[in-house]
């Protein structure tokens, strides 16, 4: 048995939960709790009766099918009374060893790198129905690519990245990693220099040594931004040293340790000048704020998926002008020497096809939204700025991102104040991470009382400021000083 502490009625009250699901105890016993179990169980239930459609025959069900489905159904009912009452026993709703991820459903997520992942129900319902392994391939015809296929509508897609972009040409990939890769392999020679930022991701620095290329950092100033000026420094210093220019520039619109906004558009008039491609890593930017391409000046975008675009990992964007285009989406030249083959259509960067699948679809299902709250980013920034404001409240609580905030992901510091407590409690700095999710939140590092991030993304305003509110009860709980 366990005491928590349950919001219910708006009061937060203690109460003692059972031990269910083998053993397993669940940490909020509400009536909601139970409802969003009684979802699960219902749409696994429904599973279980399209798996009788698909052991049937064309012409329907034999005896013992049709026994099964009306065993199905009936179960579905029990289960949507339960549902709409709020009642019944609580279901283990394992798939083997997996238990199901509720934490969407359950409690509002501040995690740095899921928030603007999350899935809408356009692309959940995808997944149901695009699902199996090589469901995009249901109608492929010659010339046998994944951007070719017409139905569903994955040609048209594509288009319509590049239109969203701003940019001529786009292909999906499985992940921003691999559209670094992609285009690293394709104009990085052995020995050449790539220019990267001091804060850049860890898959920039792989994509370079992948190609055999040497990394060269821009150094960033006392606010932690990197500036067109610092770029054209930088590349002065890889010219003297090298004797030549860099092959790339790959600079992040927001870096992923601090989120703050470099100056992208200077770096690349700064590229221009120099004549260096110049890749826009918009892996943090790509499906929550307005990105355009030419405006930018860039001539490459890499955007993320499963991070920036609401959808299924791993996927993400690479878009490009039409004078790269031929040689990052170059088709494959090599003939067998026995049988004489060639595949002349596939692209050699994309290893023919890339994204297939629920992966795609996602994507697909998710874009119109997508497209819909980038008009949206500045209440979203607004937000964040919110609930940064309350946070701040608390005495010896700090944002070392830049202020006033740009993006929605802020890197913070605890150490003067919820640090202070975790000294001396016995759970340590967990205590903090309990405290945050017997009151519905979760997401942040956990054991974290020092330095970490939070992202506010895709919050209600409401939920943005009970998030607030449950930041300053917990910081009145421990006595903790409250302008």
């Amino acid at each position: 048995m366990r005491v928590v502490n349950v919001r219910l009625g708006g009061a937060y009250r203690e109460l003692t939960l059972p031990s269910i699901c083998g053993g397993l105890k669940k940490v909020n016993e509400s009536r909601k709790s139970l409802q969003i179990q009684k979802t699960f169980e219902a749409l696994f239930a429904l599973e279980d009766i399209r798996e009788i459609f698909r052991q049937s025959l064309p012409a329907g069900f034999d005896e013992l099918q049709q026994e099964e489905f009306s065993n199905a159904i009936t179960k579905i009912k029990s289960i949507i009374s339960d549902l709409e009452n709020g009642e019944g026993k609580p279901a283990c709703n394992r798939v083997g060893k997996l238990e199901p991820r509720t934490r969407e459903e359950e409690f509002i997520n501040i995690h740095p790198i899921q928030a603007a992942g999350r899935l809408t129900p356009e692309a959940r319902k995808a997944i149901i129905s695009y699902g199996d392994g090589y469901s995009t391939c249901d109608y492929c015809r010659k010339p046998f690519r994944l951007d070719k296929i017409a139905r569903p509508p994955i040609e048209e897609f594509h288009q319509d990245l590049a239109k969203f972009l701003n940019m001529d040409q786009a292909r999906v990939v499985p992940g921003a990693r691999r559209g670094f890769q992609a285009v690293t392999q394709s104009i990085v020679e052995k020995g050449d220099s790539v220019i990267v930022s001091s804060l850049a991701h860890y898959t920039e620095f792989l994509a370079v040594e992948g190609a055999g290329g040497i990394v060269k950092e821009v150094p960033q100033d006392e606010n932690h931004i990197v500036t067109a000026d610092s770029t054209a420094l930088k590349i002065e210093d890889v010219k003297r040293e090298t004797g030549k220019l860099p092959a790339l520039i790959m600079i992040d619109h927001f870096d992923y340790q601090f989120a703050n906004e470099h100056d992208v558009y200077g770096i690349a008039k700064v590229a221009k000048e120099y004549g260096i491609p110049f890749l826009y890593n918009g892996a943090y930017t790509v499906g929550v704020m307005p990105v355009d391409g030419k405006k930018i000046g860039a001539d490459f975008i890499i955007g993320s998926g499963h991070k920036s675009m609401a959808s299924v990992a791993p996927s993400g964007v690479l878009a490009t002008t039409d004078e790269w285009a031929p040689k990052v989406f170059r088709t494959t030249q090599m003939i067998g020497d026995l049988t004489g083959r060639k595949f002349g259509i596939k692209e050699v960067e994309n290893m023919g096809c890339t994204l297939m699948g629920a992966t795609l679809l996602s994507m697909i299902a998710s874009f119109p939204r997508v497209k819909e709250r980038t008009a949206n980013w500045e209440d979203e920034v607004r937000k964040s700025s919110y609930f940064l404001e309350q946070f701040l409240r608390i005495q010896g609580s700090k944002v070392l991102s830049e202020w006033p905030r740009k993006h929605t992901l802020t890197k913070v510091d605890t150490t003067g104040s919820f640090d202070v407590i975790a000294k001396t409690h016995k759970r340590r700095g967990f205590f903090f991470s309990d405290e945050l999710k017997d009151r519905g939140v979760i997401g942040e590092f956990a054991g974290a009382t020092r330095t970490w991030k939070l992202n506010t993304y895709g919050l209600t305003w409401d939920q943005t400021r009970y998030t607030a509110d449950v930041f300053l009860n917990i910081a009145s709980k421990y006595g903790l000083n409250i302008s």
